[in-house]
């Protein structure tokens, strides 16, 4: 009987250990692009060495193509604690608070690198307090890439151009009064609308970085490409707080130490798909062209002064501090 015991009382222990040793944090990560954008390519990779370097203790899956909802559905389930996490623009996070609108600024910044700088300094470290105040934790800044203009009517090349088009643009009011001061007529409608949208006619236009540009084949819908790079987008991978809390803290480190390992990596590939994408858009037939910059960042200025009231003061400071 003793022995009985001895051996129940060992397979209990060892079943304890063995279930333990498998006992795995599962967090679920939605976006709203394709299997083949940069965002998914190194969210995968992220989520793969996650697991590789917690021992299977951190499982990150990954949902794209707007599976756990579009970027308003994934913030409302993040702030309701029914979506673990996404990978979401920066700027969709302006229903929470509109501050967040102030990397879309038009032509706030030269180039990739000051943007870089402007969200991991003291910008992007200021909105993650925001975040964090609404139960929101953001791990790593990635990127979205500058947004550059399609149509079917004509070459854009200086504000005149776009008098009277029809551009799809995202629903938040300064993208709207953006292109409003540029003379067109913008229209919000959702991303997952959007080609068909382009292809019925519903709208002229539509702005984007390159990447998505070619991912959704809007090539097929639109002639013209116009390299405004009037925006450049932020993309930030998050979780909520409890979902975070579920991360053992041993492991805490290097989920962070590997989402800024994945996010360099994601934006290296935005800046390679630029050229890469800019020939392959026009192996499908598109027409681009560069456009007089120095006139659009003139005809949005008026966009700059309505918008210092929404920001304050010392944060467009910060952005005039990065964006030289």
């Amino acid at each position: 009987m003793k022995r009985v015991l001895t051996l129940i009382f060992v397979f209990c222990l060892l079943l304890g250990l063995s279930s333990s040793s498998y006992a795995a944090t599962e967090i679920k990560i939605g976006h709203v692009l394709t299997t083949d954008s940069a965002w998914h390519i190194n969210l995968d990779g992220f989520a793969k060495e996650a697991a590789e370097q917690t021992e299977g203790r951190v499982i990150f899956k990954i949902y794209p193509g707007s599976q756990l909802g579009n970027e308003k559905d994934l913030i409302e389930g993040l702030m309701l604690q029914t979506v673990d996490g996404g990978l979401i623009g920066g700027g969709s996070f302006q229903s929470i608070d509109p501050r967040f609108g102030i990397e879309a600024l038009p032509y706030a910044w030269k180039d990739h690198e000051a943007a870089y700088r402007a969200m991991d300094g003291e910008i992007g470290n200021f909105l993650l307090g925001i975040l964090e105040s609404k139960g929101i934790k953001g791990i790593s800044w990635w990127e979205n890439g500058f947004r550059h203009i399609t149509n079917n009517k004509r070459p854009i090349m200086v504000p005149k151009d776009m008098e009277g088009l029809k551009i799809r643009v995202t629903p938040d009011k300064m993208r709207l009064d953006t292109f409003k001061a540029l003379g067109a007529s913008p229209i919000p409608i959702n991303f997952g609308e959007l080609y068909t949208a382009l292809q019925q006619g519903v709208v002229d236009a539509q702005e984007n970085p390159l990447g998505i540009i070619y991912a959704n084949a809007f090539y097929e819908v639109q002639k013209y490409l116009s390299l405004s790079g009037h925006i450049w987008g932020s993309a930030l991978l998050c979780v909520n707080s409890p979902a975070w809390k579920r991360i053992p803290d041993q492991d805490k480190p290097v989920v962070e130490a590997l989402a800024h390992k994945w996010r360099d990596r994601e934006r290296q590939q935005i800046m390679d798909e630029e050229s890469d994408m800019l020939v392959k858009l026009k192996e499908k037939g598109m027409q681009a062209n560069e456009v007089d910059k120095e006139a659009f960042k003139a005809a949005v200025q008026p966009v700059w002064n309505d918008y210092e009231s929404v920001f304050g003061k010392d944060l467009m400071d910060l952005v005039r501090k990065y964006g030289e």
